[in-house]
């Protein structure tokens, strides 16, 4: 072998190992963003609500972020720079996860004000399939969620981002989500932007809820069912609340 033949050997040789080192790395913080895509129409069918949603309005785009560390993370709406048409139609959930008490608080926007519900965290039947794709840079792995038989969700996780954390307090899997959507296509969620920077593990991720009442999910699930159930609208926004739990 010449000696430039050995040198090209050895660079290509560091090159592929410093591939598979990146390849290899694995992140426990940072922050994750999302752009989450509602098709309006597919979420609401009453014929009441063709007023506000039509052919020209009904994708609504709206921006999360999920910062996270190795025991807690928080799920939040990003709010836009100018107030948006339709702001109401979508919800704006936020979820606060503490993982090494495996706890979630869920904070629910309703009727302009806010209900917090404190349970453990969801566990779900998730079925991981062979099926990748790339998502921010970061090859990931589709897993399916049977919610009912009428109800199947996809999500799309990173094995190198290692706590198990999602948006809208999805869970469960063996790395972050990166992706997730209903089988119809009417609520999606991508990444579209990913900042891994230092959060301590003693940083604060508590709420501070006053003197609100705090439910459990089979709390408050009885008391919309008992306060509203009964009436129709009561019931769309029983499903719109509890879709994804």
């Amino acid at each position: 072998m010449t000696l430039k033949a050995g040198i090209k050997t050895i660079l290509l040789f560091l090159f592929l190992c410093s591939e598979g080192l990146a390849w290899g790395q694995f992140y426990s913080s940072g922050t994750i963003y999302y752009t989450r895509r509602t098709n309006l129409q597919k979420r609401f069918k009453d014929e009441r609500m063709k007023r506000f949603v039509n052919e020209d309005n009904k994708i609504k785009n709206d921006r999360f972020s999920l910062r996270f560390n190795d025991t807690a993370s928080v799920f939040k709406y990003v709010v836009p720079s100018q107030p948006e048409e339709n702001s109401w139609l979508t919800s704006k959930n936020e979820y606060y996860q503490y993982l090494n008490q495996q706890e979630q608080l869920t904070i629910f926007s309703f009727f302009g004000s806010q209900v917090y519900v404190k349970d453990s965290l969801p566990v779900r039947p998730w079925k991981i399939t062979q099926s990748k794709r790339t998502i921010c840079g970061y090859e990931c792995r589709k897993a399916i969620y049977q919610k009912n038989d009428s109800t199947r969700i996809y999500a799309w996780y990173a094995p190198n981002i290692s706590p198990s954390i999602g948006p809208e307090g999805f869970c469960g899997l063996p790395g972050a989500i990166l992706g997730i959507a209903t089988e119809d296509g009417g609520i999606i969620y991508f990444a579209d932007k990913v900042e891994f920077v230092e959060i301590p593990k003693n940083a604060d991720f508590t709420v501070d809820m006053g003197k609100s009442k705090l439910f459990t999910l089979k709390q408050l699930r009885e008391k919309l069912e008992k306060d509203y159930g009964n009436t129709p609208w009561g019931k769309r926004m029983f499903d719109d609340m509890f879709r994804w739990l």
